[in-house]
């Protein structure tokens, strides 16, 4: 459920913020890339999230800041059949996404 102040306004002088994160543990075959696009959306967030090779997932997220970091700290839980072992998050430059993407 979204409340009142998940999804944080956009436009006129509101820092945006961006990172970068890799998602390591069992967070393929478990929804995850479905759950984060949807908490992204609810957040107002613009971005994209994709599977990796290697098992882990990407994830691309810029908005405001308290939006952000509640997406990096749902990153951390993940959806209910997900076991993330490790988080990793960079800073990066805004990229000016229309819209959050579920990548292949």
């Amino acid at each position: 459920m979204v409340g009142p102040h998940d999804r944080e306004p956009s436009g006129g002088g509101i820092q945006r913020k961006a990172v970068r994160a890799v998602v390591r543990g069992r967070v393929q075959g478990v929804c995850f890339r479905d759950a984060t696009s949807c908490r992204a959306d609810e957040l107002g967030l613009q971005g994209w999230v994709r599977n990796l090779p290697d098992g882990s997932v990407y994830v691309h997220a810029e908005g405001t800041a308290p939006a952000v970091d509640r997406l990096v700290a749902f990153l951390h839980d993940g959806p209910p059949r997900a076991r993330v072992d490790a988080v990793s998050i960079d800073l990066v430059p805004p990229e000016g996404h229309a819209e959050f993407k579920i990548g292949g």
